[in-house]
């Protein structure tokens, strides 16, 4: 189904804000059947607000973000954001790949973190708004060129956030390439479940499979 157009409907769109080549950042909103909204822009993927129910009924912005564009624009510790091609550090900004070693660009001392000097979350993504039979979804396309902040073969991204009814934002990743490549792709936010003050007494559990083990690097 197409975008709707009412700002009451599942799905609205706004300008946000220019970025430094001249074209304009989009800001989506989503909204299901509970009240619970996420405002996504196209700029990097990001959430830039997510106001949740908690168990009282009370809504709060459970997210960090800026309410304006020119915050994400500035050097900003990836709020909200999409980040690829590679999440996490990469010592020494370097790695080896069927015998052949790829140069980084290096943007966290000799490291490179997040993607580079320009990862994911510094692009404008291809948005297309949809209602789903999940709930309102934003789908955002992106082609990371061959040799784009020195990573092999050209990547062709898809992030979909749909969110449900149930009162889940929802984020699936799908990647193809043309060439042997390395890619972790990841979402940056912030949360903090009370929607201000500290998170001192929050608590947190993960089930995870798997680990990145790292170094004094």
């Amino acid at each position: 189904m197409a975008l709707s157009n009412p700002r009451n409907g599942p799905v609205s769109r706004a300008v946000f804000g220019r970025i430094p080549d001249g074209r304009t950042a989009e800001l989506y909103t989503l909204r299901n059947c509970r009240g619970m909204e996420a405002r996504i822009t196209n700029y990097g993927g990001i959430v830039v607000s997510l106001t949740a129910p908690d168990r009282a009924g009370g809504f709060a912005d459970v997210v960090l973000g800026y309410e304006h564009l020119d915050g994400y624009l500035k050097a900003s510790p990836y709020f909200g954001a999409l980040v690829g091609r590679y999440g996490n550090r990469i010592g020494g900004a370097t790695f080896t790949l069927d015998g052949r070693t790829h140069a980084l660009a290096k943007n966290n001392g000799p490291n490179s973190l997040h993607g580079g000097l320009k990862g994911f979350d510094k692009v404008l993504w291809e948005a297309e708004a949809a209602e789903t039979a999940t709930g309102p979804a934003l789908r955002l396309r992106y082609l990371s060129r061959d040799g784009e902040e020195g990573f092999p073969g050209n990547l062709s991204v898809e992030a979909v956030y749909t969110l449900t009814d149930g009162n889940e934002l929802r984020l699936d990743f799908t990647a193809t390439t043309d060439a042997p490549t390395i890619c972790n792709l990841t979402q940056h936010s912030y949360f903090n479940l009370a929607g201000a003050g500290d998170v001192l007494k929050h608590e947190i559990q993960i089930h995870a499979s798997r680990f990145t083990p790292v170094d004094a690097a």
